[in-house]
C-alpha cells in the first residue's frame, strides 16, 4: 500500500506537467475501446442465439456497466451485473449461456496476452520467481512467500471445482447444452474471424494505444518495447483481482519494468495517474449506464431480487 500512497503524492507533484492534449487522447481511445470490446461481445451472443434479437446497445451499457462495477470493487463483482443486465436485454437467454459468452471472448484474450508475456520473459525485463514476492505492493506476493500451502489451497480449488464439473455434467445436461451454446460462435470460423476476431484485435489495439498516450502525456518514453510493457504488467495485475483494477501490482511492477526509463516519482505519476483515469471513466460511464438501465444504483438490490428467479431458472425440474 505504501507505494501505491507515493503514486498517489508523485501523481499530484507533477500534475501540473501532465500533457492535457495527450491524456485527453487516451481517454478517447479509451471510450472507443469499450465500444469496440462490446461490439464482440455482442457477436459471441448473437451467434448463441441466432434466433433472437441480440441488441448491441443494451450489451453494451451491460458491458459499460460491468467495467464500472469492477473498477471499484474487486474479485470481478461487476460481471454479475453485466450478466443480469445482459440477460433483461436478449429475450430467453440464460446466465449460464451468456456466461459462457463471456468465456469465449477470453480464448483471443489469452492468446493475446500469452504471447505479449512470453515476449517479455524472452527479453528478461519481467521480474523473477525470486524477486516477485519482495517487490512492494505485490498483490499476490504471499504466495510466492509461502509456495507449499499456496500449492496446497490451488490444489483443493482445482479438486473442488474439478467436482463441480464433473457432477454438473454428468447431472445437469440442460447445463451443457448451454455451455456449448455460449461457444457457437467458433463452429462458424469465418464467422468468427470476421465478426469477433477482428473486433478484439481492435479491441487490442486501442488498449495500446491508450497506453502510448498516457505515456506521452506523463512524459515517459513512449516507444513500442514500454507501451507493450506497460499492457503486460496491466494484465498481469488482473490475474489474481484482490484489489480494483489491480491497484498495487501494476504499481510495483511498472516501477521494475520501466526502471531506468525516468525517475521513480515520474514512473509513479504515470501509474496511478493512467490506474486513476481509467478508474474514473469507467466508474462514471459504468454507474451511469446502470441507472439507464436499471433505473436505480442500488445493483445489489436488483442482483440478491434476481438470485430466486435465477436459482430457479438453472435448475432443472426434477
Amino acid at each position: 500500500m505504501q507505494t501505491f500512497i507515493d503514486a498517489v503524492e508523485s501523481f499530484g507533484g507533477n500534475l501540473a506537467r501532465v500533457q492535457w492534449t495527450y491524456l485527453s487522447l487516451a481517454i478517447l481511445c479509451q471510450l472507443v475501446k469499450t465500444a469496440v470490446a462490446s461490439r464482440a461481445w455482442r457477436n459471441v451472443v448473437a451467434a448463441a442465439y441466432p434466433e433472437r434479437r441480440v441488441p448491441w446497445t443494451g450489451l453494451y451499457g451491460a458491458y459499460l456497466a460491468g467495467v464500472g462495477v469492477n473498477a471499484v470493487i474487486p474479485a470481478r463483482g461487476g460481471d454479475v451485473v453485466k450478466l443480469l443486465i445482459a440477460k433483461r436485454r436478449v429475450e430467453g437467454s440464460t446466465y449460464t449461456t451468456l456466461a459462457a459468452t463471456i468465456a469465449a471472448l477470453m480464448v483471443f484474450d489469452l492468446v493475446v496476452a500469452l504471447a505479449l508475456l512470453i515476449w517479455a520473459v524472452s527479453i528478461g525485463v519481467l521480474p523473477s520467481l525470486h524477486v516477485l514476492p519482495h517487490l512492494p505492493d505485490f498483490d499476490f506476493g504471499w504466495f510466492f512467500r509461502h509456495p507449499r500451502l499456496a500449492l496446497w489451497i490451488v490444489g483443493a480449488i482445482m479438486v473442488v471445482l474439478t467436482i463441480a464439473g464433473v457432477w454438473a455434467t454428468r447431472r445437469i445436461a440442460a447445463f451443457r447444452r448451454r455451455v456449448a451454446q455460449g461457444f457457437a460462435v467458433f463452429r462458424d470460423r469465418p464467422r468468427y474471424a470476421r465478426t469477433v476476431a477482428s473486433w478484439q484485435a481492435l479491441d487490442w489495439a486501442l488498449r495500446l494505444t491508450t497506453v502510448y498516450w498516457f505515456l506521452r502525456a506523463f512524459g515517459i518514453p513512449a516507444d513500442v518495447q514500454n507501451t507493450l510493457l506497460v499492457q503486460v504488467t496491466a494484465s498481469l495485475s488482473t490475474v489474481f483481482p484482490f484489489s480494483p483494477g489491480g491497484i498495487g501490482t501494476e504499481q510495483a511492477l511498472t516501477l521494475y519494468v520501466l526502471a531506468g526509463e525516468a525517475k521513480r516519482s515520474a514512473l509513479l505519476a504515470f501509474s496511478v495517474g493512467q490506474n486513476l483515469t481509467i478508474t474514473i471513466v469507467n466508474g462514471v460511464l459504468g454507474f451511469t449506464a446502470i441507472l439507464v438501465l436499471l433505473r436505480t444504483l442500488h445493483f445489489r438490490r436488483v442482483v440478491a431480487a434476481d438470485a430466486q428467479s435465477r436459482l430457479a431458472e438453472e435448475t432443472p425440474p426434477a
